[in-house]
């Protein structure tokens, strides 16, 4: 860690099973909320509902406003096999990059087709290093989607989806489909929350970012700088980034719900200014980097080796976040996507 060089094995953390949350919180604003205070290195444990209370007026949250879509889909082959079809990424309105777990057996060419509606099919184009492209011969809004897959849990969720994954992996506010896993630091917000907070002056704003089944990758190399970070597809309106702007230059905190939200944020950060814009980004984010575009961050908590933890690590500062984890573990808070949330001021 001397000279302010990092390797995997700094972002390691003995983790207990038991503290993996398999469900959410019976409330979505009833997690548990962890305030990290960077300035005075204190912690205060509270529930989310209790958030506006740690707010200014003048605060502008940015928000991600990426909706989720049923990309897990069984699937039959022309042989009579089945397999399972996970679309990771979309490329245009009917090619996708997709996983599967016969990826070694398929063939390109071979066409497969959804166990709950055998007109649609999928053609494999072409195998990749991230999976294989497919392309359907229909375009696939969230009707037909929800009719042949469902929402795709996280690998480390160890049950099947159910009903009530299809509301609550998804955040309130979500708008724009494309996503394929949850914005999950917005999943503990409520419409009576926002109200609240909409009374006491705070504003917000909304920007998009496609979350990609790519946030699950752990890092893999000894040195993180050597990672490949996975491409992820975003927007920021002139609206959005006119009022972030703004707020920034009467010294007003910008507020990051989730690291996607803060990767569109740094991603489109120049000379002080957010500029607007839609693209694509594979911004890797890790210490010593500082954080320019934002004042504080809402989160949950990550998995070790996770380019996630790097992030919030350079945010927060690397011994900072560390021993906060080591204390978040002691509290016995509930990890990851349907886990607890941590407020860093």
């Amino acid at each position: 860690m001397r000279n302010n060089h990092y390797t995997l094995e700094d972002f390691n953390f003995n983790l207990p099973p038991e503290l993996i949350a398999q469900h959410p919180a019976e409330k979505r604003d009833a997690s548990r909320l962890f305030v990290l205070d960077r300035i005075n290195n204190s912690y205060t444990h509270t529930e989310f509902s209790h958030l506006p209370s740690f707010l200014r007026k003048g605060d502008v949250f940015v928000l991600n406003d990426a909706k989720v879509i049923s990309a897990r889909i069984p699937c039959r082959r022309s042989s009579g096999g089945t397999i399972e079809l996970l679309l990771t990424r979309q490329i245009d309105s009917k090619r996708w990059i997709a996983i599967t777990n016969r990826t070694k057996r398929l063939r390109s060419g071979e066409k497969v087709y959804p166990v709950h509606n055998n007109s649609i099919e999928f053609l494999t184009r072409a195998k990749l290093d991230d999976g294989i492209e497919v392309e359907s011969n229909r375009i696939l809004d969230d009707a037909m989607l929800s009719s042949i897959g469902q929402i795709a849990l996280p690998p480390y969720i160890k049950r099947d989806t159910t009903e009530i994954d299809r509301e609550r992996y998804q955040t309130v506010y979500a708008r724009e489909s494309g996503a394929v896993a949850a914005p999950t630091a917005g999943l503990h917000f409520t419409n009576e929350l926002f109200e609240m907070i909409r009374m006491m002056g705070v504003r917000t704003v909304f920007i998009t970012l496609h979350v990609s089944w790519g946030t699950f990758q752990p890092v893999r190399v000894h040195e993180i700088k050597d990672h490949r970070m996975h491409s992820e597809i975003y927007a920021l309106s002139q609206e959005t980034a006119a009022t972030i702007n703004t707020a920034r230059k009467n010294s007003q905190r910008i507020i990051a719900v989730g690291t996607t939200s803060l990767r569109v944020l740094e991603s489109t950060y120049m000379e002080g200014l957010n500029l607007p814009g839609e693209g694509e980004t594979q911004i890797f984010i890790y210490p010593p980097r500082k954080i320019l575009s934002a004042d504080c961050l809402i989160t949950n908590f990550h998995t070790p080796h996770s380019t996630l933890l790097m992030l919030v690590a350079a945010f927060a500062g690397y011994n900072t976040i560390m021993s906060a984890y080591r204390e978040a573990i002691q509290q016995k808070y509930r990890f990851f996507s349907y886990g607890d949330a941590m407020l860093i001021v």
